[in-house]
């Protein structure tokens, strides 16, 4: 069983490594999942301090990737509607791989503003620029606690490995 359990957490822990990279996932969470479950080995100690920091972290991850885009829009003189523009733009971006993810929060940031004021290119194009910086900027932190996890995995894996191995 706890074979099945390492290999589930691993499996977990990449798929929340992929999870940050595309925003249809929530990377840290399942990252954090792969990280329980290891604590629900046979002859784990549990370490309570970890399990709850580290939620902590994803949780606190998964609330700034909503928050940074809408700011980084919101920072370059953006608009409501750029904002809504850049969440539709995410979504709508998906159905385009590979680069959909990326261009898309830019042109939705981008035809929102044109919406709000059309007579204003250089500013929509400003607050898309924006959005654009804010959404790299999520993708980057949700990538970097992803793989943070991933370590931890690994460290906690390599010194339990007598009760596994």
């Amino acid at each position: 069983m706890e074979y099945f359990l390492l290999i589930l957490g691993l499996l977990l822990m990449i798929v929340g490594i992929i999870g940050s990279l595309l925003p249809a996932l929530p990377g840290p969470p399942i990252s954090w999942v792969g990280i329980l479950l290891l604590y629900f080995c046979p002859g784990m100690e549990t370490n309570y301090w970890l399990l709850g920091i580290t939620l902590v972290i994803a949780v606190v991850i998964v609330v700034l990737d909503y928050v940074i885009p809408a700011k980084g829009t919101k920072y370059f003189g953006g608009s409501k509607y750029g904002i809504w523009g850049t969440n539709i733009g995410l979504v709508v971006g998906l159905f385009f791989p590979p680069f959909g993810f990326l261009i898309g929060p830019f042109l939705g940031a981008l035809v929102g503003e044109l919406i709000y004021n059309s007579n204003e290119g250089k500013r929509a194009f400003k607050a898309a620029t924006g959005s654009f910086l804010g959404f790299l900027a999520g993708t980057f932190i949700k990538f970097l606690v992803s793989l943070l996890y991933l370590g931890l995995f690994f460290v906690v894996v390599w010194q339990n490995r007598g009760v596994w191995f």
